[in-house]
């Protein structure tokens, strides 16, 4: 019967391996996992940012990335896979895991000039987000909000996954909001 623990430590080491993996490619978004059972919805944001910039230079900084030449450290963050008039689909590659794992999403990115910035997730680590970047004028500049919904399926374990992604998601966004504002109010300092 020796082969028979070898072959159950096998199976278990082979199994532990999988789930390694599969966990590996559920964080880096590169094993979507869609099953549509058990779906729970959680919003994201809102974040609302007064940015001292019109709002035509705020819609220009967040637009450029993806309808106009993005500048070296942001080409190492959004790759732009297909573009069109009004709406691009991007991958964002974002730093996880302390650097050691980079996180790849795919999004289509609607551009309402110059008010609203739409975001669908089209692959990534839960199997919906959709978000919106709203642009609205106010005195002395620009407020920008950024609202959301993340959903995640299989009950409770993935509430507990929403949970996880949603705090670095929107820790995320809160660094790229910062971004746009201090771009934006630089711009509109040279004017």
């Amino acid at each position: 019967m020796a082969w028979f623990g070898r072959l159950a430590v096998v199976a278990v080491a082979g199994g532990g391996g999988a789930v390694a993996a599969g966990y590996l490619g559920l964080v880096t978004g590169a094993l979507p996992l869609d099953l549509g059972v058990g779906r729970r919805t959680r919003p994201l944001g809102p974040q609302t940012v007064d940015i001292a910039a019109p709002r035509e230079t705020v819609f220009e900084v967040i637009a450029q990335p993806y309808l106009g030449r993005a500048t070296r450290a942001m080409r190492e963050k959004v790759q732009v896979v297909e573009r069109g008039s009004d709406m691009v689909l991007a991958a964002h590659h974002t730093p996880v895991a302390g650097g050691r794992l980079t996180a790849t999403t795919v999004e289509t990115v609607r551009f309402t000039r110059p008010e609203r910035v739409d975001f669908h997730l089209v692959r990534g680590p839960v199997p919906a987000v959709t978000e919106s970047f709203t642009l609205r004028d106010r005195e002395g500049g620009t407020r920008l909000v950024y609202e959301g919904e993340l959903a995640t399926d299989l009950w409770r374990a993935g509430q507990w996954w929403g949970a996880q992604v949603a705090s670095r998601w929107e820790a995320t966004v809160a660094a790229s909001l910062a971004t746009v504002r201090q771009e934006a109010e630089r711009r509109a300092a040279l004017t």
